[in-house]
């Protein structure tokens, strides 16, 4: 096993048989963790601002697990995004709070999406070989990292590569796993993945990309398989993720995550 790292006695909140309550609230735990540093607490809810980016989906509240929001606690939010020149935005799961959808549409809230929430057993994930020509390793060296940013950036078209190098370093450091598909031939980064900094054994998984000129190979499927058997040695029970699309959903689906919930990203447009 190439990961190190202390096992932690900590379960899947999630049985054989289907979701419980007890997922849905890990993974708003987890949310509300990993943005802790740089919340702020407007009544009942739990809210992040970006202070150099108005990307809404850098700047939206989680609601407290089970509150019930009033409108005038709702409008109290608004006035603070607003006043920061922001657009009032959640991103949580219904199921937990199921009394504030009701309350956001009458205050005129609209619903940008609801992706799908997904999940798996890491023991479940079948031991997949790496496609030919490519080795998938765990990246800890800045070196290391360094392909992987660069393999993500040419998959996504964004990102400041050194600033992104820092982010994985500091990543690494708090517990996050990070995977890179290099290519044996040219040493050139051609994918990568990332597991999120636990918490409570609770990890994204995010940034799964691939280069145009490898796609179609099965780096993503291998880099999903091989980042989630991983998972365990690092303290990482429950990994989860949003899929951007139908097609990423499958190459999820292909090694073992299935869908217990959606997530709802709702906003008030000016």
């Amino acid at each position: 096993m190439p990961v190190a790292g202390r096992l932690h006695a900590v379960s899947h909140p999630l049985n054989r048989k289907g979701p419980f309550p007890v997922f849905n609230s890990a993974v708003l735990a987890y949310l509300r963790a990993v943005t802790g540093s740089r919340a702020t607490r407007i009544g009942p809810f739990h809210v992040i601002f970006d202070q150099h980016d108005v990307n809404p989906y850098r700047n939206y509240a989680i609601p407290d697990d089970g509150c019930e929001p009033t409108a005038d606690e709702v409008n109290e939010l608004v006035t603070a995004f607003r006043d920061r020149g922001r657009t009032p935005r959640f991103e949580y799961i219904p199921e937990v709070v199921p009394s504030l959808e009701p309350t956001l549409l009458a205050l005129g809230f609209t619903e940008e999406l609801r992706p799908p929430l997904l999940t798996c057993w890491p023991s479940d994930v079948p031991e997949l070989p790496d496609p030919s020509g490519v080795e998938i390793i765990l990246a800890r060296t800045e070196e290391q990292l360094r392909l992987c940013s660069e393999a993500q950036q040419a998959a996504y078209g964004e990102g400041d590569i050194e600033h992104d190098v820092r982010r994985k370093q500091s990543a690494v450091d708090e517990g996050s796993l990070i995977a890179v598909a290099v290519d044996t031939a040219t040493g050139q980064g051609v994918g990568g993945a990332e597991l999120c900094p636990p918490h409570d054994g609770v990890s994204e998984l995010a940034g799964v990309g691939v280069r145009a000129s490898h796609g179609g190979r099965g780096i993503a499927t291998a880099l999903t398989a091989k980042l989630t058997r991983w998972a365990p040695a690092a303290g990482i029970t429950t990994p989860w993720l949003m899929p951007g699309h139908d097609r990423a959903e499958q190459i999820y689906r292909r090694v073992g995550y299935h869908q217990v919930g959606r997530m709802l990203h709702i906003s008030l447009a000016r």
